[in-house]
C-alpha cells in the first residue's frame, strides 16, 4: 500500500545532494518541476513537491545517510510535542516530515518581524522537553527555529543526541533580552547578520566573553528605533 507521499519519490530521484568541506551548505544538483527547495544545511537539503505540499523530504548527502535512522528515531522520541516538526517515514535518502509554514528568526530580524517574548518561551519550553527525553537541545539557532502565528516551532533535531552545551540558544536568549529592544522592527541589513553569524562562530579566537563579542557587535552600526 503507498502512502500519500509517495508521488513524489520520482521527482526526489532527480536530484543529487553533496556535501562540503569545513562545515558550509550542501550543494544540490539535478532538477525537478515538482520540486521547490525550501531549506539548505550542511547534511541535506529540504524539498516540497507541488502536488503534496503537507510533506517536507529531506534529502541527505551520500555520505551522510547515516544519519537518517538516527534523525528520525530522535523525531519519534519527541512525538506528541507541538514544538517540532512531525516524521512520517524514513528511507534510504531522506526522511518525510510534516511541511512548517512561517518565517525563520533569521529572517524576521532581516525583515523586521516583531519577535514576541512568548516565541522564545516556546524554545525554552522545548528545550526542556527534549531533555525530559534524555536527549540534549543542542543547534538551537535563528535559521532553526520559525515562527508561526506568534509562536516556535524548532525544525532541526539531528544533533539532539551528541553531547555537550553549544551555547547558542543561551546566547541568542541573552541578545534578545539586553538588545532586541533597540532593533525591534527594524529590517537588519543581510551583510550585517552574516557579518554577526561568522563572527559568532569565531568568537573564541578574538573575544574573551560573549559580552566583549556584544559590545563589538554594537560598534558596527547604531540602530534607532
Amino acid at each position: 500500500m503507498e502512502n500519500e507521499w509517495d508521488i513524489a519519490r520520482d521527482s526526489l530521484s532527480q536530484i543529487t545532494v553533496v556535501s562540503n568541506p569545513e562545515n558550509k551548505p550542501v550543494t544540490v544538483f539535478g532538477h525537478s518541476d515538482d520540486l521547490k527547495c525550501v531549506g539548505v544545511g550542511t547534511d541535506a537539503a529540504v524539498f516540497q513537491n507541488y502536488y503534496v505540499p503537507s510533506y517536507a523530504f529531506k534529502v541527505y548527502a551520500e555520505d551522510k545517510i547515516s544519519k537518517i535512522n538516527v534523525e528520525k528515531n530522535i523525531y519519534d522520541m519527541l512525538e506528541g510535542s507541538p514544538y517540532f516538526p512531525k516524521c512520517f517515514a524514513a528511507y534510504n535518502q531522506y526522511l518525510v516530515l510534516s511541511y512548517e509554514k512561517g518565517t525563520t528568526l533569521f529572517d524576521c530580524l532581516l525583515q523586521g518581524i516583531h519577535i514576541p517574548k512568548q516565541a522564545v518561551k516556546d524554545v525554552d519550553d522545548a528545550r526542556e522537553y527534549v531533555r525530559e527525553k534524555d536527549l540534549n537541545p543542542r543547534d538551537m539557532h535563528l535559521k532553526n527555529i520559525l515562527l508561526q502565528n506568534g509562536r516556535a516551532k524548532v525544525i532541526d533535531v539531528s544533533e539532539y543526541i551528541q553531547p555537550g552545551n553549544d551555547r547558542r540558544w543561551e546566547h541568542l536568549k541573552q541578545g534578545y533580552e539586553s538588545y532586541y529592544h533597540l532593533i525591534d522592527g527594524t529590517s537588519i541589513p543581510f551583510w550585517l547578520a552574516e557579518t554577526i553569524r561568522k563572527w559568532y562562530n569565531q568568537r573564541h579566537k578574538y573575544f574573551s566573553s560573549f559580552d566583549e563579542f556584544m559590545r563589538n557587535i554594537l560598534k558596527l552600526t547604531t540602530f534607532k528605533k
